[in-house]
């Protein structure tokens, strides 16, 4: 089958980077997993990530890829949910080769029926950041996706352009809250505004008077999904007391978690999707629940897909074009690639 493959960590703008490879085709599939056949990917930071931090050669070549819709090839002998011919959406399992490839394995309990309303590529942009966003706002916090218990609640949300960030902005709306979405340039503030943020403000100046100038003068949550360090003092003093900080990236330094995030008794939350799957927690099954109710609601109209850019077929040339816009920190929402030369 064809993949494309990392056999070394090398900078992006190398062809070695990622490379078009053909590789045996995965074993029939055993227990609960599936076997897709990968029509569409999106690509995310840890893809990006996990290709410059690798060491030594991989032999055979890892296969990288988070974010995938196909169609069910083959089940295995305890899998109850999927059928051979199911149209699917997932992110996966990090501790086992990605969907960079023409047929992928994946545990049934991650997977969903993908939104019948959307192509595959579309859905391919959905699974990683709505799965982060979800589990983050209404699984480690203390919300509810029924926007009558939020009404009238701020949430705050640092890198709203982002993959993550375009769901957040999505997800905190039909919550309830009065999403305040951070964006620097324009066509980012735009995008931001379209997605549903009552308010975008630029990260790039302090918060706190751009806040106030819009009448708010704390915030009830707030997500952090751009710069941990950078933030931390800041949100401690914008968040209210009993308010709650969600993060999703490792801090580069020591936090300091004493005043003021004691004295007012703010919750602290960390997010990591791929928790469920690498640890096989009993509860691993929530990912295809929240996906199955995701795209009922994108199937409603209550939610939409964050694609900002096709990039063309799955291929290594294509995947390597996707990294260098990811890393140069610019992105708007997802990019997408279908189909196979």
């Amino acid at each position: 089958m064809k993949a494309v493959g990392l056999s070394h960590s090398l900078p992006i703008e190398d062809p070695r980077a990622l490379e078009d490879v053909e590789l045996p085709p995965p074993a029939a599939p055993q227990g609960q997993d599936l076997l897709v056949g990968v029509q569409a990917v999106s690509v995310n930071p840890v893809d990006t990530k996990l290709r410059r931090s690798g060491k030594g050669e991989h032999t055979p070549p890892r296969i990288l890829g988070f974010d995938a819709a196909g169609t069910v090839l083959a089940v295995g002998p305890e899998v109850t949910a999927f059928e051979v011919g199911d149209e699917v959406y997932y992110a996966g399992d990090v501790t086992r080769p990605g969907c960079n490839a023409q047929m992928h394995l994946v545990d049934e309990r991650l997977v969903a029926r993908k939104p019948s309303t959307l192509d595959f590529a579309e859905a391919a942009a959905l699974p990683l950041t709505t799965l982060t966003a979800w589990e983050l706002l209404f699984q480690r916090m203390p919300y509810q996706l029924d926007g009558r218990r939020n009404s009238g609640r701020t949430l705050l949300i640092i890198g709203g352009a982002g993959g993550v960030g375009s769901m957040a902005i999505q997800l905190g709306r039909h919550a309830g809250f009065t999403v305040v979405a951070t964006a620097s340039r324009e066509e980012s503030r735009a995008w931001c505004r379209q997605l549903g943020a009552a308010h975008v403000i630029d990260h790039r100046q302090p918060l706190a008077p751009q806040l106030q100038a819009l009448g708010i003068d704390q915030v009830d949550a707030a997500l952090n999904l751009a710069d941990t360090d950078r933030y931390w003092q800041v949100l401690g003093e914008l968040l209210a007391p009993q308010g709650h900080v969600g993060l999703i990236v490792e801090p580069a330094g020591e936090l300091r978690i004493g005043d003021p995030y004691k004295a007012k008794c703010i919750g602290i939350h960390w997010e990591f999707m791929f928790a469920r799957a690498r640890f096989r927690t009993a509860d691993m099954i929530e990912q295809h629940r929240i996906l199955t109710r995701a795209a009922s609601l994108i199937d409603a109209g209550e939610l939409r897909t964050t694609v900002s850019a096709r990039l063309g077929p799955i291929n290594a040339a294509n995947l390597r074009q996707a990294h260098q816009m990811l890393e140069s920190g610019s992105t708007l929402g997802k990019l997408v690639l279908e189909g196979w030369d």
